[in-house]
């Protein structure tokens, strides 16, 4: 037996360094395989056949010119599909959206509904095949037809409630001296991560294997085993690199139907999704219409706020894009109204994605502080400073820290905001007219229950399995530091294992909890583990601990937890073809303890990126005579590639949260909160023009012209 020292500090903390990715070998060579990739015997390929109506209902499918084509296994319809249990709350406490329970019955709901599954040998086969299925329907009438006063729109409780109303809206609002009533529009917006949807779904003597991308196994496993009426014993998934999820990532129709064809035919099968089928299949950001009335005193405090936001979602299925949100935890106001809604159209479901609600909701509350800076004759920096709560406006509770201000102060120093003139329209650059931008963040920082195991090695390494997921952030080195500090040894003597849903239950890679609640698991049992490993030496067959840190998180007092944020932005606005280029970027960030400030400072860009993106180019389009996208691809749908990226930095400030045992917070999701504000009102310090409506795209820039109000 071997003894293992554990009670001497390594020279350097681990936590607070900067280390590149313990897999990134593996990824940038090849070696590390993602889910479509994974070599199985015998395996055969599923394709699904998408509806190419928007409503109606399938009279008949011509089966039998296709299973008689070359390659071809079965075609799996709502004919002959296994029957799925779908009477049940799943892991996020909602129910599963119909979309997942594939080839139910005859409704098609939306243009891109599944329809069928086509297997054959090979992927092409399958491709060709279900390209050739002849499917009748009844068609019926549609709409897709979002407006902001639709008379079908009713508020919809999510994670909160769906209006919260304080004090006498139009009684302060009558009182103030300066008023902003403004309406602002956000598009539709797809997800598109780097690795499309992918799953392989076979059995194992008796025992159901899911290998696929997804953001947690832990929420896969239940929602397989719910559908399925499987014991979740009985079902394994494994996800062991995850090329982007954004919250795209849950369960969706092709891992149903992957399981569904192997049940079927008791042999692998795997279906992918193309970038095109991702469109109706993978879910999106609602397009949102929101309202926001701001009242305020002369000197620019706060009296009223209302920020109400309608968005769509599917016939059959409820889900809300919650933007009026961003106001319940960022200003107060004597009178503070807010209202989520919600209308039905036939169209997809939409789910989460990237900072759901507070990146739309952020956009149209920071908009409006701009608005009421300009009106005020109040530097915005400054306007925000005086309108900071002492508590949450809504909820009452206190901040578990708010150093937002800090990070106002922090960035208008670095971004040089002292020096700008107020005045818009008046910098240029030869034909480009230059505007500066601000904007506040904030995202909730939360945990979820977790359970971890590390495990002591006779020759001095130890190795820590949890269910989590890496979807791109860098969670398993993040882990990785973690485990070696909790354990106080080298990071070289630590390896992470993840993805499995056989580690346990753990929390998902989802609204900025995932490495929050991984690290606070695995930090519990390696804390044990020490202790044991105090009392002798290592057995042969090793040490293994396991923690749940259930009752730790549900004994966290009430209080209002969130990360912040403050965003600057430079852009110049060609006036003469409509151009806008973000010259630089600076984000300001208080997001609890940073463990690694390599892949931090990455999620943080990235997320800024993406509100570039936000602000001036993602926008997908549906024809009403269709139900369908205008061009549901990387051509037709505009996202920001290198060329659009200037210089973007990101920095944080000291913000270690006490009650977490590492003093995380999260910050997956805060780097896109305010930067597609920022970047608006930057355009209209350039211009002189408001734009309330996203994209900014240069046909709106020149059709504004110099209207103020445009």
């Amino acid at each position: 037996m071997t003894t293992v020292t554990t009670g001497t500090p390594t020279p350097v903390p681990s936590v607070g360094t900067a280390h590149t990715r313990v897999e990134g070998r593996d990824k940038v060579t090849g070696a590390a395989r993602y889910a479509g990739e994974i070599p199985f015997a015998d395996l055969a390929h599923g394709w699904l056949a998408l509806s190419t109506v928007a409503r109606g209902r399938i009279r008949a499918i011509d089966t039998d010119p296709v299973l008689a084509m070359p390659g071809v296994l079965a075609v799996l319809d709502h004919r002959n599909a296994p029957r799925l249990e779908t009477d049940y709350v799943g892991l996020l406490g909602t129910r599963p959206d119909p979309t997942c329970a594939v080839f139910q019955h005859d409704r098609v709901p939306h243009l891109g509904w599944p329809v069928a599954l086509v297997v054959a040998e090979t992927s092409e086969q399958a491709r060709e095949a279900a390209e050739a299925l002849v499917v009748h329907y009844e068609q019926e009438p549609h709409d897709v037809d979002f407006t902001g006063e639709h008379p079908d729109a009713y508020p919809l409780d999510s994670h909160g409630p769906a209006v919260t109303e304080k004090g006498d809206l139009d009684a302060e609002l009558a009182a103030s001296a300066v008023v902003v009533d403004a309406e602002y529009t956000t598009p539709e917006e797809h997800h598109n991560p780097m690795e499309p949807h992918a799953a392989t779904a076979h059995w194992d003597d008796g025992r159901l294997e899911l290998v696929d991308s997804n953001q947690g196994a832990t929420w896969v496993i239940g929602e397989l085993a719910n559908l399925f009426s499987l014991d979740p014993a009985s079902v394994r998934v494994r996800s062991e690199h995850v090329g982007g999820g954004f919250g795209s990532k849950g369960v969706r129709a092709h891992q149903v139907a992957a399981v569904m064809a192997a049940t079927v035919l008791q042999r692998p099968v795997r279906v992918v999704l193309t970038r095109r089928q991702m469109f109706s299949l993978a879910g999106y950001r609602s397009p949102t219409t929101q309202r926001v009335r701001l009242g305020a005193d002369a000197d620019g405090r706060l009296r009223a706020l209302e920020h109400r936001s309608l968005s769509l979602t599917s016939t059959v299925h409820e889900f809300i894009e919650s933007s009026a949100g961003a106001a319940r935890v960022m200003y107060d106001a004597d009178a503070h109204h807010t209202a989520n809604r919600v209308v039905r159209l036939d169209v997809p479901t939409p789910t989460w994605m990237r900072a759901p609600g507070e990146a739309p909701g952020s956009f149209a509350l920071e908009a409006a502080l701009d608005e009421l800076a300009e009106k005020c004759g109040i530097d915005p920096v400054e306007l925000r400073l005086r309108n900071e709560p002492d508590k949450g406006p809504v909820s009452g509770l206190p901040f578990a820290g708010r150093n937002l201000p800090a990070c106002f102060r922090e960035g208008a120093r670095r971004f040089g905001w002292a020096d700008r003139d107020p005045r818009p329209g008046l910098r240029r650059d030869g034909r480009w007219l230059l505007g500066t931008g601000t904007a506040a963040a904030s995202f909730p920082a939360g945990a979820g229950p977790s359970t971890a195991t590390v495990t002591a090695h006779p020759d001095g390494t130890f190795t820590v399995r949890i269910a989590a997921a890496d979807i791109g952030t860098g969670a398993r080195t993040a882990l990785t530091l973690v485990a070696a500090d909790a354990l106080r040894v080298p990071t070289q003597s630590v390896r992470v294992r993840i993805g499995d849903s056989d580690f346990g239950p753990a929390m998902i890679a989802g609204g900025s909890m995932g490495t929050r609640s991984w690290a606070w698991a695995v930090t519990a049992a390696a804390d044990e583990l020490r202790d044991r490993l105090a009392l002798g030496p290592v057995p042969p067959e090793g040490i293994t601990v396991r923690s749940n840190t259930a009752a730790a998180i549900g004994a966290l007092a009430p209080a209002e937890r969130h990360s912040y944020g403050a965003q600057f932005a430079e852009v110049a606005v060609d006036p003469t073809t409509g151009e806008v280029r973000v010259r630089r970027m600076l984000g300001i960030f208080a997001a609890g303890r940073i463990v690694n400030p390599l892949t931090a400072r990455n999620q943080f860009r990235g997320g800024m990126i993406w509100g570039i993106s936000m602000a001036l180019h993602e926008e997908a389009v549906r024809d009403r005579a269709s139900g369908g996208h205008v061009g549901a691809d990387l051509a037709g749908y505009h996202v920001a590639t290198h060329a659009d990226v200037p210089h973007i930095e990101a920095d944080w400030i000291d913000d270690p949260d006490p009650k977490d045992p590492v003093g995380i917070k999260g910050i997956g999701e805060i780097g896109i909160v305010g930067a597609a504000a920022a970047i608006a009102n930057a355009v209209w310090h350039a211009t002189g023009v408001r734009h309330r409506s996203l994209p900014i795209r240069p046909d709106r820039i020149l059709s504004a012209g110099g209207a103020p109000d445009a």
